[in-house]
């Protein structure tokens, strides 16, 4: 197994190898605007420093949110890709549960990133490798009775002390932590998903109103 994982969801832009046993090799970089600049040349990176092919790779993990739409669909689209172009299985995973798996926690507790427009994307856990809520796109003070006195991780959490008095990091999720757990998930068996994005709103970016076309006479 050599599992190729990889995740915009977030500012980082993360990238990862894992062979069965562990992870070879990693890269993450911060930068909510360069997703599409740095997500190829981090790929390269760990395949140079795991000094592996891109051919040897057996499957691609890719995050799948929920996160921004445009940062989102950078990593979507080349994880599809890769897949079609070297004719390996292509896995989703959720990108809260990455979070979840790096943050290492025993008892209940939540992830939330950072969804703008004073929002958070969000969810409670068991434990590291257990989701007990689907995620959600909330104000973190209209869900303050939910996670009132559990620890949190995430960029989300760290901006709202008032709600998220517990948190602390991973503040974003790592393509390492995303790896462990489809590699995990595979060899117990499991059959891990279609990547399908998580988007929980509409994009920012929107037609204008009265927007007119103009065809040619």
């Amino acid at each position: 197994m050599l599992l190729l994982a990889l995740d915009t969801a977030t500012p980082a832009v993360t990238v990862a190898l894992h062979d069965g046993h562990d992870v070879v090799a990693s890269s993450s970089q911060v930068d909510a605007r360069r997703h599409g600049e740095l997500l190829l040349p981090a790929i390269d990176r760990v395949l140079v420093e795991a000094g592996l092919r891109l051919d040897a790779v057996t499957g691609i993990v890719v995050g799948v949110g929920p996160g921004p739409y445009t940062g989102l669909r950078v990593g979507l689209m080349t994880a599809d890709a890769f897949g079609l172009a070297l004719g390996v299985p292509v896995h989703g995973v959720c990108t809260l549960d990455g979070l979840a798996r790096a943050a290492d926690l025993e008892g209940p507790f939540v992830v939330a990133t950072d969804a703008r427009r004073k929002e958070v994307y969000w969810a409670r856990y068991a434990d590291s490798r257990t989701r007990l809520t689907e995620p959600a796109v909330d104000r973190p003070a209209d869900i303050a009775g939910q996670v009132a006195g559990l620890p949190a991780v995430g960029a989300g959490a760290l901006l709202y002390p008032d709600t998220f008095p517990k948190a602390h990091e991973p503040e974003h999720v790592s393509a390492a932590a995303l790896a462990r757990l489809a590699a995990e998930r595979l060899a117990a068996g499991e059959e891990l998903p279609a990547p399908r994005p998580l988007y929980l709103r509409r994009p920012d970016a929107q037609v204008p109103k009265n927007y007119k076309v103009v065809t040619p006479k």
